[in-house]
């Protein structure tokens, strides 16, 4: 009695579909995790701030809820999740891409004083 309750609940019909289910609700926790990181980040620094873990977490949550997504077969979730996806990863270069140029920057400023060290 307690599984179809469970299984009419959750909107499944096997054991192995509760699964799938829990797996979605952690994938939630872990997307919804990524507020908190950033809600703490920017507590300690005193102003709005989006740490670079934000991303990471946010490709991690977004992966494991267009897995969900694709099982349910829910176009909607699906496209959502695909197009959040692609905008963290290009987020994530753009980060890596500064930070290579601010290091080649400094690098070049070393150089350029170099001369002039005894």
């Amino acid at each position: 009695m307690t599984e179809e309750w469970l299984f009419e609940f959750l909107d499944v019909t096997s054991w192995g579909n509760v699964w799938w289910v829990v797996m979605g609700l952690a994938a939630q926790a872990v997307f919804a995790g990524r507020f908190l990181v950033q809600w703490i980040a920017s507590e300690r620094a005193g102003r709005s701030y989006v740490p670079v873990i934000f991303w990471y977490i946010s490709i991690v949550g977004g992966l494991m809820l267009l897995t969900y997504a694709i099982w349910r077969q829910d176009i909607v979730f699906i496209l959502g999740q695909m197009f959040g996806v692609v905008v963290y990863a290009r987020n994530l270069m753009l980060i890596h891409k500064s930070r290579r140029a601010e290091a080649r920057a400094a690098q070049d400023a070393e150089a350029a004083d170099a001369p002039f060290k005894s």
